[in-house]
């Protein structure tokens, strides 16, 4: 099934089990595809997360609920997945800026979130490079940490941030980037930030290893100042070349991220000819 077809679809089901405990793996596993990449995918072509769509379509829902109905505040929230009165008070409260109460009571102006309704547009052929490379399994030696998917676009840069001020970079400098989620059906995954590892050498505390295994990647060149370079081609490949793969599919919740020596650039990693890639395992259809 083509890419964009299956994120319709998901919609489609979301839409129709928004009263109901659905969540994001739920939704890939009705479309067929794993809770990895459509999550991945789903964010790169919507701009916010499966969990967040599902969110914001209850809450403006339960707000239209609030206005037409004379249904009890208790009842509406039970309706849209929430336990008690006060999670539902707080979360309706961060969307549309007034509590379910003053709806009620004041008639104020609420927000609305309309369902996606995805449309093609033809914009011409446009060029992106990459190469399918066989690489041998490998070691690295990393910091890890665990992610949900909500949030993690600015989660994982803080936690860079963090690796460094906390003095670890003399250890690991961040060849690579790593994202696992190998059973690929989880709300979580593992980041690590990582280097090759050298066996002789004695495993700081803190720090992990872990083995990457062995597979064929499609390699993706980024060349220019970071984050914005290696963000635009992530969007590229699943917003331009993930619609338009016929003889692949992805083989496995592995996704890297591999940067140059920064001191090979003037600029280091904001310099216009910093390069960096973006590594994602795929096989034959």
């Amino acid at each position: 099934m083509e890419w964009m077809a299956i994120i319709g679809n998901s919609i489609q089901y979301i839409e129709e089990h928004l009263t109901e405990d659905v969540t994001p793996d739920e939704v890939a596993k009705a479309v067929g595809v794993s809770s990895f990449y459509y999550q991945k995918g789903f964010a790169m072509l919507c701009g916010f997360s499966v969990a967040e769509y599902i969110r914001n379509r209850r809450l403006a829902l339960a707000g239209n609920d609030l206005l037409t109905t004379d249904e009890k505040v208790i009842d509406i929230a039970l309706k849209y997945g929430y336990d008690s009165p006060d999670s539902f008070t707080k979360a309706f409260t961060r969307f549309h800026g007034v509590t379910p109460l003053s709806v009620r009571k004041d008639g104020v102006v609420i927000k609305t979130f309309a369902p996606l309704k995805l449309k093609i547009l033809l914009e011409g052929g446009y060029l992106m490079d990459y190469k399918i490379e066989k690489k041998d399994s490998f070691t690295v030696i990393a910091n890890a940490k665990s992610f949900d998917y909500e949030g993690a676009k600015e989660k994982v840069p803080q936690f860079w941030q963090e690796h460094y001020q906390a003095g670890m970079g003399q250890y690991v400098m961040g060849v690579y980037g790593i994202n696992i989620d190998a059973e690929m059906g989880k709300e979580k995954f593992e980041y690590l930030i990582a280097d090759p590892y050298d066996p002789q050498k004695e495993v700081p505390k803190g720090l992990i290893t872990r083995t990457i295994p062995a597979f064929d990647w499609a390699v993706f060149p980024c060349k220019g100042a970071m984050p914005n370079a290696l963000q635009d081609v992530n969007t590229k490949i699943f917003t331009e070349w993930l619609p338009a793969l016929k003889e692949y599919e992805f083989a496995a919740g592995y996704c890297v991220e591999f940067y140059d020596n920064p001191t090979k650039y003037a600029k280091g990693t904001q310099d216009e000819n910093y390069y960096c890639e973006i590594w994602i395992p795929v096989k034959k259809k």
